[in-house]
Parts: C-alpha cells; structure tokens; sequence
C-alpha cells in the first residue's frame, strides 16, 4: 500500500535519505546535499499543495517523491520522480501524475503545450529508460568540471580599466543580475526572471553568499559577473561557480578566465580542496575550451531528457 501526501519544509532530511539511496544505486556515492533539498523545497514558484508529491509505505518510510514547476512565464517546466531503488509500481504511478500537472502548468502560462525536461545523470539507466518510456528524448547534456588545488593559488593580474565588486551592495547585485540575464539569454534553458526573483531564489539558498558575488566593471561599465556558493563545501570540500557570465560586447577580452581564476584563488584561500562548475554541451559561448584552458577536467556528466506534450 502506498500513502500519496505532499511535501512540506519539514520533510527535507527523509528526502534527503531518499535522494541519496537514488544517488548511490546509480553512481555508487550520494550526489545530494540536504542544502540541495531545502533549495528546491523552497523554490518561489513551486507549490507543494499542487506541484509536488510523496509516497510511503504503510510504515511511514519514504518510497517516491515527486514535482514540476514551471520556473518562469515560459512553456517550459522541470520535473522530478526519484522512486527508492527496488519499490515496484510507483514510478509509473508518479510519472502521468507529474506530467500532467506540466501539461497544467504550461495552460495556466497561456500556453497550448508544455516543453518539459528531466534531468538524469548520464550513468542512471533505470531513470534513462523511463524518460525514454515515457517519450523523453536527449536533449543536452552538462559536464560537471573541477580544478584540484595542491596549496594556496595565486589571484591573476587586474588590467587597467577593470574594477571588481563583491555583491555585498543592492546595486551591485542588480548590475550582476542584468549581466547575468544579458549573459545567459540564448543558453540552452534559459528561462528570463525579474530581480526579485532572481533575488528571493538565492536569498533562499543556504549555500548562497553574496561575498562570493563579483562584478566586474570595464572603465566603470559592467561586463562581467562571477557568482560562487557553498553548495559542495560539505560534502566535497569544494567551491562552486553557479554561475559565470560575461555580456557579449565584452566577450574575447579574456574577462571569463579571470573572473574563474580569482575564484579558485579564493576557494583555495578558504582552505577548499577545489572548485566545481557545470557546462553545457550545447553552450553558445567555447566554455568548455575555456575550462579545460584554465585546468578544470570533467568528472560527471548529466542529461537533460526533453518532451513536448
């Protein structure tokens, strides 16, 4: 017998336990943090009273959870069924469910379909093959990057004209944010978000730290933007680029790698064994050459599965 409930802030430790059984079938290590489940639980524009789901046995133990969300005004929505390895029956119980709440979701957007994606690490053939049961296809894939460090990791040079400020300030954080939507607008995904949103999300994240936030300024303009957090300090022991973005009018100047290296200089500072990011396959900028330039190597790779419905 399953119990069908939702999900509430003070579930995340069982989702957590859950998630990680998940993570340990298909890559032999837990991939999850109780930060990453909180951040989702948390998420402005998902509703547990409508878009997320759990399911237990008869004696209280966590088997499924499950949810979409649509992060923008876009058709697009992200989903989730992380079913614990061995339970028979839920998956294809969760899967129309979620997906017809994506199928909602889109409509109440003004939208006539929905783009919904599901996100699978490439070594998950259990998830793999119920995304392509349910007519899933590949749609990209990000690689997982990470630079070692062996002792402290010198800052690179600033060049005249350049200025760098921590998003310690309102208008800072609001310069970043504009880089960042500017940086990021034709990036496979991207879905465009105000201010305050973009500010709640981060706020809400309990590995976000605005000191980790650079802006960079060329001849007092904004051009580029580096923003750091603690999402693999725990369990990594390392930093993480969340997001890396360079206004295109400023591209080609070597503004990428600096703002990389100052970040792995101060996770190295911070006493941090290395520093993480993730890529896209399909990026429209040579991230990927820039990376692997800068001595990062690649050490995971996650799909993205894509279904019009």
């Amino acid at each position: 017998m399953h119990i069908i409930r939702r999900p509430r802030a003070e579930d995340a430790a069982a989702i957590h336990e859950l998630s990680a059984a998940c993570d340990v079938a298909a890559l032999g290590v837990s991939d999850t943090t109780l930060g990453d489940i909180e951040e989702v639980l948390a998420e402005p524009k998902l509703d547990l009273d409508q878009d997320a789901w759990l399911a237990h046995d008869a004696d209280g133990r966590l088997l499924a959870w499950a949810w979409a969300v649509g992060p923008g005004d876009s058709d697009l929505v992200e989903i989730e069924v992380s079913v614990r390895p061995g339970v028979d029956g839920l998956a294809e119980r969760l899967w129309p469910v979620v997906l017809e709440r994506a199928r909602e979701l889109a409509r109440e957007r003004g939208h006539d379909t929905a783009t919904v994606d599901v996100v699978a690490y490439r070594a998950d053939e259990t998830k793999r093959a119920l995304a392509k049961k349910y007519g899933f296809e590949p749609s990209t894939s990000f690689s997982r990057m990470r630079i070692d460090f062996d002792g402290p990791v010198e800052p690179p040079a600033e060049p005249p004209g350049l200025t760098l400020h921590t998003g310690l300030s309102d208008e800072v954080r609001r310069e970043a944010h504009r880089v960042q939507q500017e940086g990021f607008a034709d990036h496979y995904g991207f879905v465009p978000s105000d201010y305050d949103l973009w500010f709640e999300r981060r706020q809400q994240q309990s590995a976000n730290d605005w000191s980790q936030l650079i802006l960079a300024r060329i001849d007092g303009r904004p051009a580029a933007m580096v923003h750091g957090n603690d999402q693999f300090v725990i369990d990594q022991q390392c930093g993480y680029v969340a997001t890396l973005a360079v206004l295109p009018e400023f591209r080609g100047r070597g503004l990428g790698k600096l703002l990389l290296r100052r970040a792995f200089a101060a996770d190295a500072a911070r006493g941090r064994k290395g520093t993480i990011l993730h890529v896209d396959s399909n990026n429209v900028t040579p991230a990927l050459g820039l990376y692997e330039s800068a001595g990062m190597r690649p050490v995971l790779t996650i799909d993205v599965w894509r279904r019009k419905i």
